[in-house]
Parts: structure tokens; sequence; C-alpha cells
């Protein structure tokens, strides 16, 4: 089924959507009745485990998710669905609170503070990280519950990860009525935009006023969203915490995904999608443990993405909405520049000629050290910026250029304090507290690493107990917080009490706001490191 069928006009979704009450903690959307037996917590109400496509399986493997189909009597809302299909790392840092793993996972969570359906609150979809190839929607530090009591209703979505999420074969190219394959998890987002679209105001939600955010794989997908012509009506604002598909898993050529979802199914000994269909979850899931270098990513499928980003950002083909984008300090350590040697001026000029060939002399005119703090410095610089930051800075220059709506940029600087652990969950990792969805861990606490800034900015610390949170941690989080509510709430994040966040512009120096416990706005402090791996890695 084509995208555009499945968006109803907005009267029309008002008309079925729309709720004047809500009665005993029900809610009719546009397939049936929920009904969330879990008491209300500050006036918050939350609706788990809502369906917003059918299950995709058998033949609804690697297809477009499909139309939720309506149900009788009352459906049951009061615990996540499953997560879908994935394999996690012992010490990675995720923490599920899902009934269990399932391909039956295209579910999505509400926690609303409204009174009825006719309040017109604002939105926010918040998108998970992992690569790609884990997360779930259930994770405490993506609950909803304290983003709602500041006024808005929130949604966590799931949405299908690694060989289930983007697997490309001829054969799926071929049965497609768009001449298209892969990108599924990201149809799976656009599918959830789309309920979101057609449900929320049942929620008390505005479906003009929807602010899609993410961290990670999940801020790589809002910028995807931003871009697709499926998706970009769908949302009025953006947020982008560390990542973007410019330069972070950047979509791979359709034949060259093809073949490797032939080199795939060789290897599993299944040379036909039907013979692939037939096989289990779990058969699946293994035989791809046993293929040496293969991993399932984004696709320039020509549906969801016509073309690559930087293509339709820079023609100005993107969503014209309000951005909020940044990185962390410590995106990556640098010893994954450094490596194992001395952290000599002399090793870290020794890897940028190593990384960049006949394209290193700019690199090393902008990160030159002398000492080995500047030479820590310099190497976590490039490291976070070879890994997400140099793309989400990207992404803002693209927006601020093309976009015709302001752009807003951060640099979150504030550590996790000590890990504690917890009973229930694995040690980290060697090297500190675990550093977020997929990435490596820090080699000391030398800044923010990747994904330290999510639970500040959802107001969650007190859900995620393996931290000895500080009384400046829960300032930095008051902070943080209120910027985001205020930026869902009208688009800037401004407000009172806050430090002047100005926004992104040539004409006042690129200035930036650095989230910290004394946050201020700053210009753009390494612009010139940007510009220098702008010109090295830009394709002829």
């Amino acid at each position: 089924m084509k995208a555009s069928t499945l968006i109803l006009p907005a009267i029309a979704v008002c008309a079925v959507a729309i709720q004047p009450s809500f009665a005993a903690d029900r809610v009719k959307t546009a397939n049936g009745i929920l009904e969330s037996t879990d008491a209300p917590k500050d006036g918050v109400r939350s609706f788990k485990g809502i369906p917003f496509g059918q299950p995709p399986v058998a033949d609804l493997r690697w297809r477009e998710p499909q139309p939720v189909k309506n149900w009788n009597g009352v459906r049951k809302a009061d615990q996540f669905g499953p997560r879908c299909m994935q394999r996690t790392s012992p010490g990675a840092d995720y923490w599920f609170r899902s009934t269990g793993m399932s391909e039956d996972c295209l579910y999505l969570n509400v926690w609303t503070p409204a009174k009825s359906g006719t309040e017109k609150l604002p939105v926010l979809v918040y998108i998970f990280g992992g690569g790609f190839q884990n997360g779930d929607g259930s994770e405490p530090r993506y609950d909803g519950e304290n983003m709602a009591r500041k006024g808005m209703v929130a949604v966590s979505v799931n949405y299908r990860t690694n060989i289930f999420g983007f697997f490309v074969h001829p054969e799926l190219t071929k049965e497609s009525p768009h001449h298209a394959a892969g990108n599924y998890g990201l149809l799976d987002q656009v599918a959830a935009l789309r309920w979101v679209r057609k449900n929320i105001a049942a929620f008390g939600g505005d479906p003009e006023r929807v602010t899609v955010a993410g961290e990670s794989a999940g801020s790589i997908s809002v910028s995807a969203l931003m871009a697709s012509p499926l998706s970009r009506g769908l949302m009025a604002g953006a947020i982008g915490e560390s990542g973007a598909m410019i330069s972070s898993l950047p979509p791979q050529p359709l034949a060259d995904a093809e073949q490797n979802g032939v080199k795939f199914g060789a290897a599993a000994g299944a040379n036909t999608l039907a013979a692939l269909r037939a096989m289990t979850a779990e058969q699946i899931q293994e035989a791809v443990t046993k293929v040496q270098g293969l991993r399932f990513s984004t696709a320039l499928d020509g549906y969801f993405l016509p073309k690559p980003l930087t293509a339709i950002f820079e023609a100005g083909e993107q969503a014209k909405i309000p951005l909020l984008a940044g990185s962390n300090t410590q995106e990556q350590p640098a010893r994954s520049v450094l490596g194992g040697g001395d952290p000599t001026p002399e090793t870290l000029a020794n890897a940028i000629k190593k990384l960049y060939g006949d394209k290193a002399d700019g690199i090393l005119r902008v990160y030159a050290a002398t000492t080995t703090d500047q030479v820590y410095e310099a190497a976590t610089h490039l490291a976070s910026a070879r890994f997400i930051s140099h793309s989400t800075w990207k992404w803002t220059e693209l927006q601020m250029k093309t976009g015709g709506k302001p752009v807003y940029r951060y640099l979150y600087a504030r550590p996790r304090p000590a890990y504690l652990g917890m009973p229930d969950q694995p040690a980290p990792a060697a090297g500190g507290a675990p550093s977020g969805p997929g990435a490596q861990q820090p080699s000391g606490p030398r800044g923010a690493s990747h994904s330290a800034e999510i639970q500040y900015a959802m107001g969650n610390l007190d859900l995620d107990k393996r931290y000895s949170w500080e009384p400046a941690d829960r300032e930095v989080s008051k902070a943080m917080q209120a910027y985001f509510v205020n930026f869902i709430k009208t688009g800037n994040p401004n407000g009172p009490g806050l430090p002047e966040w100005p926004t992104y512009r040539a004409d006042s120096n690129y200035q930036r706001m650095r989230i910290d416990v004394e946050s201020h706005a700053e210009p753009e402090t390494h612009r010139a490191r940007y510009l220098a791996l702008d010109a090295a890695t830009a394709r002829p």
C-alpha cells in the first residue's frame, strides 16, 4: 500500500479520534478501544503495548508494515509489547521492560496528562538508539511519564532492527510495488507517525504539533524522517541527539545491499526468498552470527530515500521545521584514534596520516597538539567526530542553510557519575560505566560519553538507579529537560529561568548551547575541524 493512502485528511482524523473524555481509563482509537489498568501517576495515564502495524511475520516478514486490523471489545494496554528480534552483548547499555522478544513487535506506548480528547497538547515521539541493531521503546530512559507531566503527550515506539529491519535481497526488490527493498525499520517509524497522526487526538494530543526526537540511531532516524517524502509532512519539529544519516550509518547503494542479502541466503542455505521466510526468527538470528562481516543497516532504496540525505537537504527538499540537535564531548574515547601507543603528538599525527592518507594535511593542521592533554583532547574530538558528531554538525549546517526555520545546536558536557550496578543487570564492560547504544567504552572520564544525556533530557534520572546521581546531575537534568519541553511546545527552547539559547547562524558566530552544570551559549569552538573533515571526506 502506498504511503499516501494511509494518511487521512485532518478533518477525518479528528472525527475518528477525538474523545470527549476518558471513561474508566479507556480510549477509543481508529482500530478499537484501549484500556489501561495502570493507576494514573500525578495525573499521567499510560497506555502500553499499542499495536501500530500487523505482526511482520511469515509473508509479512521484510515488507512494509501493514495497517492494524480492528479488534472487538476492549484491548488491555497495561504492559509493554515484546521487543523486536535482536542480540545484545553482555555489559551493553540496554535495560528492557518489555514482555520478551518476538518478531511480533510493532507496538508503541503513550503517556498523557490529558483529561479529555479535546486538549490538543503538543506531542513528543521518541525513537530509540542502538545502531539499528538493538534497542526497545520500553527502556526506562525513554519513559514518557516525566515529559507528560510537563504538559505534553509522550510516545515511544518499537521498530524492527538488524536483519529483520534492514534486509535487502533482489527478490524483495522485484516483489515490491516501489521496486525497493530494505529500510523496514524506518518504514515502521513512518507507520508509527501515521498512527500518531490518526489517533493521538484521542489521547489529548494535537496531530499538528508532533516533535520527533531520538538518540544515536534514533537521531539518525530523525534526520532520515525529515528527508523522506513518506514522513516529512508528519512532524512539526525535530530533536537529534548524536547522529545524522550523512556519515553516520549512511545508506548503502541498493545493489550492494542486494548482494549482501544473496551472500547471507547462500550461507544460511536458503537461496530463495520463500526459503528465507520459511525459516524461524531464531534460525535467521543464529545464521547471522555465522556470516562474518555482514551488518544489516540502511539502504538507498529509492522509496523511503530517493537520494542521499546531503543531496535532499542541499536542495531544500527536507521538512521545513525547527531543529534542535547536538552531540556530546566524548562520543568516543581518544584511544579509538590513538590505539595503544603513547599519547604523544607523533602518535596522533601518525594516526591521522594512516586514517586520511594524502588528505591528512588539512586534518593535521586543525588537530595539532604539543602536550599530552592536547593530544587527548584532539584525539577525543577526532574520534567523536568520526563516529557521530561530524554528521550531526553537518545536519545542522544544512538545515540552517535550506530549512527556513530556526536551528538550535548544543554540546553536552556533563559526564554520568559513578556506576553502581543492579542485581538484575550485567556489569558494564571494562573501562567504566556503559557508554550507550553500541558504543565503545571510554578510556577515562574525559567527557560526556555517547548516550550519557538521555536520562537528563527526558527527566528520568530517578528511573535509572544504576548511577549515583548527585545534586548537580539533577540541576543539569532540570535545565536540559526544560529546554526540550520548551522546544516541543513552541519550536524554541528558551524560557524563564534558563540561560539564553541563540539560534545557530553565521551572523551570530555559530553559537551553540554548552549544557553542563553552568550551561551557557558559546561560539562553535572547533568549526575549523569540522570544515577540514568535511573537505577531507567530500566525494568528488
